[in-house]
């Protein structure tokens, strides 16, 4: 079936039918949910190439990760969102264009995207504070969605986060319901957003309860598996080590686990970790029962969040700046109970 052939179908004309089938706004909603149906109902596709000519859009939307951080791309949680953004792309008919280059390039490649016409929108990710990406972004004109928030930030942007501070608030506040004192903290970079508020919702829990911020058991590194060893291994080491650890993310919270029972101890019973779980596909938190007590919000589902709001504001230019706060749910897991008596 064609374009004409499903625009007489539906007894409209096949303009109308080209702008409900590309996003147009001018066409109510009504209109294009009638439109979309006919097509899923007609298995119509229309032409990508015609249609691209026709709107100048790309039907594109780009990823650029700078060279210093590419090994994003082979971290489960960078691959979990692309895997939620993708199926919104998908579904919608847009590509996606990633984009890996040298650091001291990234500006000059978000304006190359722009200046070809090469994608319609950006998602930026791993959100600094101050972050100049996003002036540079507003200022050359093309839409975008960041996954984080960028603390500082002096223009009003549009962006999908999880309430970091809160998850990691709430799970401090745990630990200390269940007697703990010592409680660590093996963080992401601080110089990230998200890490930054995390370590902001630790110490104010620790403050609420009249507990002064130990800088001596708070680490701060890239979420791996070593990293999460290294510091536990120090911290355990210490004439007074943490009874408890709070970690960014399962990876480095198996480090974690591998430096406590690598000193004979038992989690749960002689240390307790918690976790910041982001619903992996691939990397499961165990089965019936959790193994890691956990903050736990899918990072897939903030993909296809992401993707969705900027398809939306690709479709509304002139709407005001969208935002979306995740709660993070506190999943009680295997790895935590009471603070162990101390000698």
């Amino acid at each position: 079936m064609n374009l004409k052939e499903l625009a007489s179908q539906l007894g409209l004309s096949p303009t109308t039918v080209s702008r409900a089938l590309n996003g147009y706004p001018e066409v109510n909603e009504d209109t294009r949910e009638r439109v979309m149906a006919a097509a899923k109902r007609h298995n119509y596709r229309p032409n990508t190439k015609a249609i691209r000519l026709a709107t100048g859009r790309a039907f594109a939307i780009g990823h650029v990760i700078p060279l210093a951080t590419r090994h994003e791309i082979m971290n489960p949680i960078f691959a979990d969102f692309i895997a939620g953004a993708g199926e919104t792309y998908s579904k919608n008919g847009y590509d996606m264009v990633l984009s890996v280059v040298p650091d001291e390039d990234e500006t000059q490649t978000y304006r190359d995207l722009k200046a070809r016409g090469t994608v319609d929108g950006m998602i930026l990710h791993a959100p600094q504070m101050d972050d100049a990406r996003i002036p540079l972004l507003v200022e050359i004109g093309i839409p975008f969605v960041v996954h984080g928030r960028a603390t500082g930030a002096a223009l009003p942007y549009s962006w999908v986060d999880v309430n970091n501070r809160r998850a990691f608030q709430r799970a401090t506040e745990f630990l200390l319901d269940l007697g703990h004192r010592r409680i660590a903290l093996v963080n992401g970079l601080e110089n990230m957003d998200f890490a930054i508020r995390r370590r902001t919702g630790f110490t104010d829990a620790l403050l609420a309860r009249g507990l002064a911020p130990d800088s001596a058991i708070m680490a701060s590194d890239e979420m791996t598996e070593v990293s999460g060893y290294r510091a536990a291994k120090a911290m355990l080491a210490m004439d007074a080590p943490p009874t408890a650890f709070l970690a960014a993310s399962m990876i480095s919270g198996m480090g974690v686990r591998r430096a406590v029972e690598e000193r004979g101890l038992a989690i749960g019973r002689d240390i307790s970790i918690i976790i910041h779980d982001d619903d992996l596909s691939y990397m499961k938190n165990g089965e019936d029962v959790p193994i890691f007590t956990a903050t736990r919000s899918s990072v897939r589902e903030a993909g296809r969040l992401a993707a969705e709001m900027l398809l939306d504001i690709i479709a509304h230019p002139d709407h005001a700046p969208q935002q979306r706060l995740l709660e993070a749910e506190l999943i009680i897991g295997q790895s935590t109970g009471p603070a162990p008596a101390r000698n």
